[in-house]
């Protein structure tokens, strides 16, 4: 891996949505991301709407108003702006004009914005001078179809004033008019998380994931981990327990819960469903721990990429997703490699699958290892962030990090879990 020279002295501005506690996808891989970066030497700032009013609790839906504060997250400075309102999902930050001014002032070699994110898009829109720009385009606006489209020229504008656009996978790109814009500006960074609670779990998890087996009473535990919104699939799911035995733990809350319990309850599977809500990390990962299969079942590019699943394959987990057309889902854990992919909404293939792992444990088992060495060689924020290193290397006409031949963290971590 990269040693701690990599990114000595090159100072990092990234441009957030919202920061941890805050949950999601794109706030916990920026903190992932600037973590890792900052491990590697660089100087990491993070710019973001606050979440909440008093700076607690994960979620970011709107209540009233927040105020700016700026905390440190170990070595990164964490600077979360006020909101006065939120309008068409668009956070009003009135001090964000003078917050992003003053930093840039400071001083900054990387400027690394995450989007969707139409506040921090518009201010960089009227910004004259911008320092070397990146963007990470985490994913199309999907169902806002009016709001994207009146949008999509201001994105356009930033787009076209970037060094990089960062997708977070190659298969990506094709399926996104924007991306396929500036196809000659993209290149690939797919997003990695710190494996090392998967990988050695704590006495807490280990723990987790005995009450989790127990619970499943030596049947089958299938896993399901995510909001419970539109694009989850979590019918699906629900359409397919009908059709396999054991017990579905759905992890997560969301607007479609109390569908969902209805659902459950038509389909006569209502007994064998756990609605766990939030789970804290280490009760997380011993559900994975116990588990026979992650489902997967998402339907639209929404989904573009899937952190949970490389949760579960970092735990040695086979995953069962789907294939979304032009969505990074299906490479992130491959068919017959690490997991097994159906088509989008088919409940009676999902229940297939689930069924061959359940009669053949020595092939879910080898998918299982497989899961885990892909997660190590490919999805480790060590790896993750000395790939972004090398990109703003590449773009600025800068000597290429240096690399030690010690093996990356999350190899190490593999090794001892072994």
């Amino acid at each position: 891996m990269s040693g701690p020279s990599a990114g000595a002295g090159l100072r990092v501005l990234h441009l957030g949505k919202f920061y941890p506690p805050a949950s999601g996808g794109m706030e916990g891989h920026v903190q992932t991301l600037a973590r890792a970066q900052a491990e590697l030497g660089a100087q990491v700032e993070v710019l973001c709407a606050n979440h909440s009013a008093d700076g607690a609790g994960t979620s970011h839906e709107f209540h009233g108003k927040s105020p700016t504060r700026e905390d440190w997250d170990g070595p990164v400075r964490v600077v979360r702006l006020g909101r006065a309102a939120s309008v068409a999902r668009m956070d009003v930050m009135p001090d964000l004009p003078g917050v992003l001014r003053r930093a840039l002032a400071r001083g900054v070699d990387v400027l690394h914005l995450h989007t969707p994110n139409p506040s921090m898009l518009l201010a960089l829109d009227v910004a004259p001078r911008l320092p070397p720009l990146f963007i990470t385009h985490h994913s199309d606006v999907i169902r806002q179809r009016v709001a994207g489209a009146l949008f999509r020229p201001f994105e356009a504008l930033l787009y076209a004033r970037a060094r990089r656009v960062l997708a977070t996978s190659e298969a990506y790109v094709p399926g996104s008019p924007l991306l396929r814009a500036f196809r000659s500006r993209v290149r690939a960074l797919p997003l990695g998380i710190d494996l090392t609670p998967y990988l050695q779990p704590s006495a807490e998890a280990l723990a987790a994931e005995a009450r989790w087996r127990a619970e499943a009473a030596g049947g089958p535990l299938w896993l399901m981990v995510g909001r419970l919104v539109y694009y989850k699939g979590l019918f699906t799911a629900l359409e397919a327990l009908a059709r396999v035995p054991g017990r579905l733990v759905v992890v997560g809350q969301g607007p479609l819960q109390a569908e969902g319990r209805e659902r459950a309850r038509a389909l006569g599977v209502e007994d064998r469903v756990t609605w766990a809500g939030y789970l804290p990390p280490d009760a997380l990962t011993g559900a994975y721990l116990a588990a026979t299969a992650l489902w997967f079942p998402s339907n639209a590019r929404s989904e573009a990429y899937g952190l949970s699943q490389v949760e579960a394959m970092a735990s040695g987990l086979p995953v069962l997703n789907t294939a979304i057309p032009h969505s990074g889902v299906p490479w992130v854990s491959r068919h017959e490699e690490t997991g097994l992919t159906v088509p989008v909404g088919d409940a009676p293939a999902l229940a297939i699958a689930a069924r061959r792992l359940v009669e053949d444990p020595g092939f879910a088992k080898r998918l299982g290892h497989a899961a885990r060495e892909r997660a190590v060689a490919e999805f480790g924020h060590d790896v993750m962030a000395t790939r972004s290193l090398s990109l703003y290397a590449e773009a600025l006409g800068r000597p290429a990090p240096v690399v030690e031949a010690e093996a990356p963290v999350t190899q190490r971590a593999a090794a001892g879990r072994a």
